[in-house]
């Protein structure tokens, strides 16, 4: 009897046959959420790419629980910021160097031009994460290939099944904000990976709606002073579950600071 990881590849194998019709047929997608897509990498070869992105998680993306596999999206999965925070599935199977093993990625950076915006959907991985899709050995190799085609599906953020134990949703302060500012990064939510609505409630407050700007920071304007402590409730992206993290933010908050919460999607 086959064992599950040849099972798996044999599966992948038949998959991509299929999947290269379909898409001669002008389908990129199939009933499963698979897709075609290209791949390139940036950054050092075994980094996280860029010191952060565009989507403003700035040194989160090179420590745990993200361990630098992460990828700029080009336009249709960066979609405009709405697109940091989500997880995909990745399989490199054409090239002689692909180990035909799936890795998850998350979309921490933006890809706007070059073959990126030339394609349906595009990746572009950080070098760790290239790195990942080879064989022992061969990730020169991979790196070295040009434009990779690759299949790919949205899957779920899992960051607790890592060795990191901390991962529940935390919230990095902007650098900028003060009482009458309030901007924050959203980072390891799980599940969706990207968030519909934000709102935050100050000290003896309501809960005010933030504005999404355009990444994974969300802000909010006040006319007058907020305090502390602030709970902040959010929304996911497609199931629309919600979680509040109550006094996430203390009296006391600095900005600059990562405050986190005990709950996660």
């Amino acid at each position: 009897m086959a064992s599950p990881s040849r099972r798996q590849f044999a599966i992948l194998a038949l998959f991509a046959v299929s999947l290269k019709f379909c898409y001669s047929q002008n389908v990129t997608i199939d009933d499963n959420g698979w897709g075609y897509a290209g791949v390139t990498w940036y950054g050092e070869a075994g980094g996280a790419g860029s010191t952060g992105g565009a989507c403003g998680y700035g040194m989160a993306v090179a420590n745990p629980p993200l361990y630098a596999m992460v990828s700029a999206g080009g336009p249709s999965l960066f979609n405009n910021g709405k697109g940091c925070g989500t997880c995909y599935q990745v399989v490199c199977l054409e090239n002689p160097a692909c180990s035909r093993r799936p890795i998850r990625v998350t979309i921490t950076d933006e890809c706007p031009g070059g073959p990126c915006a030339s394609e349906e959907a595009h990746f572009d991985l950080s070098g760790k994460a290239i790195g990942a899709l080879a064989k022992p050995g061969q990730a020169d190799q991979l790196r070295a290939a040009g434009v990779l085609r690759v299949v790919y599906r949205r899957v779920p953020c899992l960051y607790r099944e890592s060795s990191y134990s901390g991962s529940t949703i935390a919230l990095h302060v902007d650098a900028g904000a003060n009482p009458y500012y309030i901007a924050f990064v959203v980072e390891y939510e799980e599940g969706d990976g990207d968030l519909a609505s934000v709102e935050i409630q100050p000290a003896g407050g309501s809960f005010i709606p933030m504005q999404e700007m355009r990444s994974a920071v969300w802000k909010v304007n006040s006319g007058s002073a907020l305090s502390g402590p602030f709970n902040v409730r959010l929304t996911s992206g497609e199931s629309r579950k919600v979680v509040v993290a109550q006094g996430v933010i203390p009296v006391d908050w600095r900005a600059d600071a990562t405050y986190r919460s005990i709950v996660n999607f």
